[in-house]
């Protein structure tokens, strides 16, 4: 058993159990002489920046935040979802559970991924201030999530499939292309992706990763199915953030064809 301190979108129990972590204990807890911020450069531009904290030394400063006890066998799924090593560290740190001090793994943004002027999306801040609020957080500290500014992020056209005789991939045959990766009927070669992205072609290649991104919006009760993406079955919202994605997507990779979710 291991304990870990979530302040970022981990204070959300929804967005927590989407990654695969199925906590047994969650409590509320506070992290002082450190101070929250939104400096974590997303993988994807239109995302803006995601959590991260930074030891002040200042006993006035503090993160809130859900302290959980976990199985060990949640921690190689969470490490996978944080991008140890390569976006964020996992460090250990005190935190003060209502008048009990607790030791536990916590992460913290890699120099690299580091980036001041990002700011977090809607999606994500909405994330972050509904965990807050179910875990019967300060309500201090919940404003002033609400208060932050976010990232404005450009509008995104319809995603179009490039002309040409592409191929058409199913299941096995991505699986077989460990360096391609499907996105709602859309195929694409991570191959030339820079630097930042290495850590992804591991995690996303040879997979479609529609369903991971549809259960990270702020709107998602983890219930979005395949049938769904079969059928094409999405709200407004997860249309455009899709279409978001799909074109963020095609900028960083290169387009190689369909995925066909019937087989």
């Amino acid at each position: 058993m291991f304990r870990y301190f979530g302040f970022g979108s981990n204070m959300n129990m929804t967005s927590l159990k989407a990654k695969g972590v199925e906590p047994l204990k969650a409590q509320k807890a506070v992290l002082h002489s450190w101070r929250l911020r939104f400096n974590v450069q997303h993988f994807f531009r239109q995302e803006g920046g995601v959590g991260n904290i930074e030891h002040t030394r200042d006993t006035e400063d503090c993160v809130h935040g859900v302290l959980y006890e976990c199985a060990d066998e949640a921690l190689a799924p969470l490490d996978a979802m944080e991008a140890y090593k390569h976006g964020y560290d996992r460090i250990t740190v005190d935190v003060d559970a209502e008048g009990t001090i607790f030791t536990a793994y916590t992460y913290i943004g890699m120099p690299e991924f580091i980036d001041n002027r990002c700011l977090p999306s809607r999606r994500y801040l909405n994330i972050l201030i509904e965990g807050a609020r179910s875990a019967g957080v300060d309500s201090d500290y919940v404003l002033n999530l609400s208060r932050q500014r976010i990232h404005q992020p450009k509008e995104y056209p319809p995603f179009i499939h490039p002309e040409g005789n592409y191929p058409i991939f199913d299941v096995i045959s991505l699986s077989q292309q460990p360096l391609y990766t499907a996105l709602d009927g859309a195929v694409f070669d991570m191959t030339d992706a820079r630097p930042l992205h290495e850590y992804l072609k591991g995690f996303f290649g040879g997979k479609d990763m529609t369903l991971f991104h549809l259960k990270r919006l702020d709107s998602s009760q983890s219930n979005e199915t395949i049938d769904d993406i079969r059928h094409g079955r999405f709200t407004q919202v997860q249309r455009q953030y899709l279409d978001g994605f799909l074109n963020e997507y095609a900028k960083e990779y290169r387009y190689v064809g369909r995925f066909n979710y019937t087989q």
